[in-house]
């Protein structure tokens, strides 16, 4: 990017990176490792023993590394970017544009464990209990160190921008889309572990064959479902949907209505996690200075980025 651009574009600074963008971004790399490591070791072992369950465990964690991959390439080119002038608004969204295209993986996903497990009933393959329920067991166990990596810590919640003031209640939307992905992608590798351990175990007491394909389809809709959630969230964001429980366009009004000052227009829109924009249109009969107005703001928490625009009421 040449600088001569620059100056044209906004003086002051368009960071909406979430509060634990960096720590996430290490995680998700930390996981990547862990994740690929131990597909290798399963594919290898498969081929050397002669186990399907361990290749196909293999292959199946390979597609949540590589949606774990675009969560963690995400934040890296958020955070190389986050001062780009070019992109007016910050690299803030970037989180959820990646959410979005690793929940559409996710779906892909639960598709095909539906589809083999359909498959399944009608031509049963011969399972190796001993050996599939360790494959399983040892399959979870990295599945939920990984979930615990990549938990979304809501314990502290530092300041995001110098208001100088902090509101200590939280947006529920302030959530991180990107890692929210990334977990879900581990969380549905570890329920296909738990389901295969609980259909393996039965099968190989009673002879139950049918609970294999049986606990893939369960798990199959399960996992639909928490794609289908990310994939609302994620894409509300990318549209600059409000949630229905977002509060932020009361507290605007409130905070700004009254002493003859109305709101004629308001425009609200996500830039990042945590972080919110508004245009806020105001007619008065007594006009003030936008600075004033945004002071009236400045305790909201979650407004990063204020436009105010001011007209005299005829």
């Amino acid at each position: 990017m040449n600088d001569r651009s620059a100056p044209l574009l906004s003086p002051h600074e368009h960071v909406f990176l979430g509060d634990n963008h960096e720590r996430n971004e290490r995680r998700t790399w930390l996981v990547i490792v862990i994740t690929a490591t131990m597909m290798l070791v399963e594919i290898t072992a498969g081929s050397m023993f002669g186990s399907m369950a361990l290749i196909a465990d293999g292959w199946h964690m390979s597609t949540h590394a590589a949606a774990m991959l675009i969560a963690a390439l995400a934040y890296l080119f958020a955070r190389k970017n986050a001062r780009n002038p070019r992109f007016t608004f910050g690299t803030g969204k970037l989180g959820d544009l990646a959410g979005f295209a690793s929940a559409v993986v996710l779906a892909l996903v639960a598709l095909l464990i539906g589809w083999e497990s359909l498959l399944r009933f009608y031509s049963p393959v011969a399972i190796n209990f001993p050996q599939a329920i360790t494959v399983a067991v040892v399959g979870l166990g990295v599945n939920l160190l990984c979930a615990w990596l990549l938990r979304e810590d809501h314990s502290h919640h530092g300041h995001h921008h110098g208001h100088g003031h902090d509101h200590n209640h939280n947006h529920e939307h302030a959530g991180d889309n990107n890692l929210r992905a990334a977990y879900l992608h581990v969380l549905a590798d570890a329920l296909t572990s738990v389901l295969a351990i609980a259909a393996l175990v039965l099968g190989s007491f009673y002879g139950w064959n049918w609970m294999d394909p049986a606990m893939g389809i369960v798990g199959g809709l399960v996992i639909a479902r928490w794609s289908w959630g990310l994939i609302r969230d994620a894409g509300g964001v990318l549209l600059d949907y409000i949630p229905a429980g977002e509060d932020l366009p009361d507290e605007i009004r409130e905070a700004i209505e009254g002493e003859g000052d109305q709101i004629t227009d308001l425009h609200i829109w996500q830039l990042g996690p945590g972080h919110h924009g508004a245009i806020v249109s105001i007619r008065t009969a007594a006009p003030r200075e936008p600075s004033i107005y945004r002071e009236k703001l400045a305790h909201i928490h979650d407004l990063s980025h204020v436009t105010i625009e001011v007209e005299r009421a005829a």
